[in-house]
């Protein structure tokens, strides 16, 4: 434990030390949430709380802050279950990227592998199953620290991880982290769907296959889920017409197109490529969601 009196009385030891650990609350608060605002509020809410607390007695400040941002983020969660029906289908808000790569910031924030598709599936967890796995999969948080925040027995919270470890093992699986390869067999899929080649999109697809589309209120017909090589593909020939309009982009790391006629996001498609070929597809085509989307330097 630091001396108090090594902390300074004017309080800036505390905001100097929450700063140099504000990049990994960031982190911890976008694999809870899943979009980048939504994570920079958590954290902001979570340094006022810090700033009016007692730090005396805190032995592990690191350790601390992220159990504070993991309680935000907590009520976060349950606040959305309690306001609005869970959708069908929620894709989160794609980090996009131009083909040259992410920043610094966004590369923290998708270290691991933690793609869209990850993201879509820690949605449809609870908020209990989504703190215990991602704090002690992803973090290493102890299961003792996890049953505190969640009021529950260490059994208890371990059981919860290892329920959502099961989901999101049997629903997603790593890409090929060979971005070029990627980048081929989405580039395949767009062409066989200009040509309306239903055999040579059948070819790049994985036979079970799953699309997510999130259309939202605005686009409810475009809220659905389909499976398998055969059901993707015959969507697929049907956007054909949307072929001169793609954009080449990095969704959440990973090969994805932006369709934007006249430089308006009107879809995000993010892919998941495994041995050469696409094993989910992932699609934003709400609106309200894609108006608010910087494209700056993306789509030209």
């Amino acid at each position: 434990m630091v001396d108090p009196d090594e902390r300074g009385a004017d309080g800036s030891w505390l905001e100097e030390t929450f700063e140099a650990h504000r990049p990994r609350l960031r982190v911890v608060a976008f694999r809870m949430l899943g979009s980048r605002g939504d994570a920079d509020d958590a954290v902001q809410d979570a340094w006022i709380r810090v700033s009016r607390a007692d730090t005396s007695v805190v032995d592990n400040m690191g350790a601390w802050l992220t159990t504070v941002v993991a309680r935000v983020c907590l009520n976060q969660l349950r606040t959305r279950r309690q306001r609005a029906e869970v959708p069908l289908v929620h894709v989160p808000d794609p980090i996009i990227s131009p083909e040259s790569g992410t920043d610094p910031e966004e590369s923290a924030l998708l270290a691991d592998g933690v793609g869209l598709a990850l993201l879509v599936v820690l949605d449809a967890l609870s908020p209990s199953e989504r703190l215990a796995f991602v704090l002690h999969d992803m973090f290493g948080v102890p299961f003792d620290d996890i049953a505190t925040l969640l009021d529950r027995s260490p059994d208890a919270a371990r059981k919860l991880a290892s329920r959502a470890r099961l989901r999101v093992r049997g629903q997603t699986t790593a890409p090929d982290p060979d971005l070029a390869r990627q980048r081929e067999v989405v580039d395949a899929f767009f062409a066989a769907a200009h040509e309306g080649d239903f055999e040579a999109l059948v070819s790049v697809l994985h036979p079970d296959v799953v699309l997510r589309s999130d259309g939202g209120t605005a686009r409810p017909q475009l809220t659905l889920v389909l499976r398998g090589a055969q059901e993707v593909s015959s969507q697929a020939v049907t956007t054909g017409r949307l072929f001169p309009f793609v954009h080449r982009v990095l969704v959440n790391g990973a090969a994805g197109v932006v369709v934007a006629p006249r430089r308006e996001a009107q879809v995000v498609m993010a892919f998941t490529v495994t041995n050469g070929r696409i094993v989910a597809i992932d699609v934003l085509s709400d609106p309200e969601r894609l108006a608010g989307l910087d494209l700056t330097g993306i789509v030209d």
